[in-house]
């Protein structure tokens, strides 16, 4: 590690770089997390103001090869932020599924559901997702 670090609690900041290296466990507090499921069909939006949190999807039938697309609309989504994504279980068939975000302004992102499967499936696929939040 660079001479020039300075420890802040358990990470350690190094001014000339502002990079942050952490020695523990990094991320969002329980309250900063939150929990919806959607209605409807997975191409139904679902609201979650939360920096972190669990999707939980409809259990509608996705074809192989086929995308399902739907908004996220959260107040802590800024212009400039990143959304991390990654399918956590549910019912979800290991390997079946791709998840990413595919359009973010502030206040909203678009998430897509893909099936690799090689066949059509039923299952509620929990997605947990985190926002990096950058600067303005």
């Amino acid at each position: 590690m660079p001479s020039n670090t300075q420890a802040v609690g358990v990470a350690f900041s190094d001014p000339e770089f502002t990079t942050c290296y952490a020695s523990q466990e990094l991320g969002y507090s329980a309250a900063a997390q939150g929990a919806v499921t959607q209605l409807t069909s997975k191409s139904t939006a679902v609201t979650l103001n939360n920096s972190a949190g669990r999707i939980t999807m409809n259990n509608a039938s996705l074809a192989t090869a086929t995308n399902a697309t739907f908004t996220l609309n959260n107040s802590m989504i800024g212009a400039n932020d990143a959304v991390i994504l990654t399918i956590s279980g549910g019912q979800a068939t290991a390997g079946s599924y791709n998840a990413f975000a595919n359009a973010l302004a502030a206040g909203t992102v678009s998430i897509t559901l893909r099936n690799i499967s090689g066949g059509t499936l039923s299952e509620a696929i929990v997605i947990n997702f985190a926002v990096i939040h950058c600067a303005s």
